[in-house]
């Protein structure tokens, strides 16, 4: 099996998975988000396929439901950077000179900055302040999914601007414009379709990396707040219990493994293929 058919095999079994949450509840007769200490730390059974954890919420509903916030977050964060990364580079390329000078200097400048401190510092300031309500999911989604994006376009940025400008420099180009070709029709036919493998590349990418990035600030304290799971509130909940019950740390650590993977996997092959 090639690695860009395992990677998407991976995705597309984890992306059922968190669709299926609803019917996994109703199936196994859990609510994964109410609290029932008389069946705390239960080893895997049938009534509870991978146990319970400390407050005895069923791992498995709740690992279905955080896939579902931590693939939203990796999908809108890293379709919102390619977005954005695509339209800065193809405009640096295209307008050349002092926009192109401007908008490449602004993306090093990002680039020299520390991200990883500064998206913990942005996370934790208060969502009231931007107009977010405190404490609920679809919130956090997008308030992590924006910081994110907002650090993520400049590689696609610079990968765009560079291939973008070597499709321009082409004969074929030359000669499009030598005709009387229109600049629109000109990027729409000639260049954008020389974007699509490096910029399908660096999307796969951005998902795996914003996948990673939510769970470190959930892990934190600083992403999605509970009671609504992701895998990385999961870790977090887990990190005390580590020798107590083990497995309440293993399997988000397995299914942000996993999602990364098949990221990479996709990436990779998509590169190979190319």
């Amino acid at each position: 099996m090639t690695r860009l058919a395992f990677g998407l095999g991976l995705l597309t079994f984890l992306a059922l998975a968190a669709t299926a949450a609803p019917w996994a509840t109703q199936w196994l007769g859990h609510d994964p988000f109410l609290p029932d200490l008389f069946t705390r730390f239960q080893p895997p059974s049938a009534l509870h396929p991978l146990g319970t954890d400390d407050l005895g919420r069923d791992i498995l509903l709740r690992l279905l439901y955080g896939a579902r916030v931590s693939i939203a977050v990796g999908l809108l964060a890293a379709l919102a950077a390619t977005v954005l990364g695509t339209f800065v580079g193809l405009l640096a390329a295209w307008r050349g000179g002092a926009a192109d000078a401007v908008l490449m200097r602004l993306a090093d400048g990002l680039l020299a900055l520390p991200a990883l401190p500064l998206l913990v510092i942005l996370a934790a300031l208060d969502p009231a302040v931007v107009g977010l309500p405190r404490g609920e999911a679809t919130a956090d989604i997008l308030r992590i999914a924006v910081l994110l994006a907002a650090f993520g376009w400049v590689g696609v940025a610079r990968l765009v601007r560079a291939t973008a400008l070597s499709v321009l420099a082409r004969d074929f180009v030359r000669a499009a414009r030598a005709l009387g070709v229109s600049e629109r029709r000109m990027l729409w036919r000639h260049v954008a379709p020389q974007l699509i493998p490096p910029v399908a590349i660096a999307t796969a990418l951005a998902v795996g990396g914003a996948v990673l990035a939510e769970s470190a600030l959930s892990f934190l304290g600083l992403g999605i707040a509970p009671p609504a799971p992701s895998w990385g509130n999961m870790l977090a909940n887990a990190q005390e219990l580590i020798f107590q019950a083990p497995l309440s740390a293993l399997w988000p650590g397995l299914a942000i493994l996993l999602a990364v993977l098949g990221c990479n996997l996709v990436a990779d092959g998509l590169a190979r293929r190319d």
